[in-house]
């Protein structure tokens, strides 16, 4: 039901983009001209930025978790049981312990649903608006047959009503691809912005290319991204290192064999086989002898057609083939090529949101830089990390997974307000 939505030709989605960027940013700008200079939580408020551009992109309302305060080093959140986004956040916690315990999760929930009263406190912001829109058809008259050609509303929820009236359908969808989206776009930024803290030359690069095309107070349209190729390269070498989705898993639809190793592998069907993304990104033999290092300019230059062209399912931030996100012909319509071929072409709305949020930023911050010592006790990289080799040896934070990717305490960052711009 969902396909024909992400399908078809909708690029009016800048404005809301632009609001809430807009709201997020005006955020983080009133805590940097706080006298104390306190440093801000990054990683929390992409989430109440993709948590909000979300909610209006599926439902045509926000759930404005921007409006709360943001929260200080060490010190609670406000208001934190009665949240939408806690809850959310909580809920998704709970799916990933489910999903380790396999078939098996039920087992532990016999006598207690550890996501009721998590659910309740969504489905009190998502039912009503569901009931109004069904309300709205019955009030219209239900169409026979549905003409596909036309738009169907401007929000996926609107797109739903017209094909069913199972409201538990329609809310498990409409979750559903929040989840998706909200999680992928805010664990991007997340570490888009880590990796930009740690290496400023490519934060100036950047920088000076966004002024370049954009300015220091437009907003950007898509025929300024597909000009910012480095934009792109920071993109996909951030998606690359941390994938949102650091883990996979496919269900063997037919009983086959594959080679590995030298060996021949029997999985015979329903067998479910994991993988870690994360790991074939950063592989060596796939990637050359720096595969470990963060360097957009790998997108850019010989490396490209060394290892990518001939090889392209080796990037796989979202997988690809019948099960690729959604909104892939919706991003190459709309963006062009943001990856170097079709198959990796991901959804208009995380790419469109993930880059319009990074040149809103670096418009108005010319420098990053990691404040560790306002992380949560114990959140930080344990010290045997600086003993390994690769990555670990070197990271700043501790990346942790549930669904996504995420920074373990946070994303605890201080930067500077850019004080004059060129055009």
């Amino acid at each position: 039901m969902t396909r024909p939505y992400f399908s078809r030709e909708r690029i009016s989605h800048f404005d809301l983009f632009a609001r809430h960027s807009d709201m997020a940013i005006s955020k983080l700008l009133a805590r940097l001209s706080e006298p104390s200079r306190p440093p801000i939580d990054f990683q929390d408020l992409v989430a109440r930025f993709t948590l909000d551009s979300g909610t209006e992109f599926l439902f045509g309302k926000d759930i404005c978790s921007l409006d709360s305060p943001l929260p200080y080093p060490h010190a609670p959140p406000a208001d934190k049981s009665a949240s939408f986004a806690f809850a959310f956040g909580r809920a998704q916690e709970q799916l990933t312990v489910r999903s380790g315990l396999s078939t098996l999760w039920p087992l532990f929930e016999m006598f207690h649903d550890r996501t009721r009263e998590d659910m309740r406190v969504i489905e009190a912001y998502v039912k009503p608006i569901l009931r109004e829109k069904l309300d709205e058809k019955k009030k219209k008259g239900t169409v026979a047959k549905i003409d596909k050609s036309e738009d169907g509303g401007d929000t996926l929820l609107d797109h739903l009503v017209q094909y069913t009236d199972d409201e538990k359908i329609i809310q498990d969808e409409t979750i559903n691809i929040l989840v998706a989206g909200r999680d992928t776009t805010a664990a991007t930024l997340t570490f888009a912005v880590y990796l930009l803290a740690m290496h400023p030359d490519v934060m100036s690069k950047l920088r000076a290319e966004i002024l370049a095309h954009v300015g220091s107070a437009d907003y950007p349209t898509p025929d300024d991204f597909r000009d910012m190729k480095y934009l792109r390269a920071v993109i996909n070498e951030t998606l690359r290192l941390f994938p949102a989705v650091p883990t996979n898993e496919r269900t063997a639809i037919k009983s086959t064999t594959f080679k590995s190793g030298g060996k021949t592998f029997y999985v015979s069907k329903g067998t479910n086989a994991s993988y870690s993304v994360l790991l074939m990104h950063r592989r060596k033999d796939l990637w050359g002898p720096d595969a470990e290092e963060f360097d957009p300019e790998r997108w850019l230059d010989e490396r490209l057609k060394k290892y990518l062209t001939p090889n392209p399912f080796i990037f796989l931030p979202f997988n690809a083939g019948p099960r690729i996100c959604l909104g892939q012909q919706f991003a190459y319509k709309l963006l062009a090529p943001i990856l170097t071929t079709r198959q990796y072409l991901q959804g208009f709305f995380f790419y469109s949101e993930s880059s319009f949020f990074l040149v809103r930023l670096l418009q108005r911050v010319e420098s990053i830089s990691l404040a560790p010592e306002a992380h949560p006790e114990g959140t930080l990289p344990p010290e045997a990390w600086m003993h390994e080799t690769g990555r670990k040896s070197i990271e700043k934070v501790w990346p942790k997974s549930h669904l996504t990717i995420y920074s373990n305490g946070g994303m605890w960052v201080r930067m500077k307000e850019a004080t004059s711009n060129v055009d």
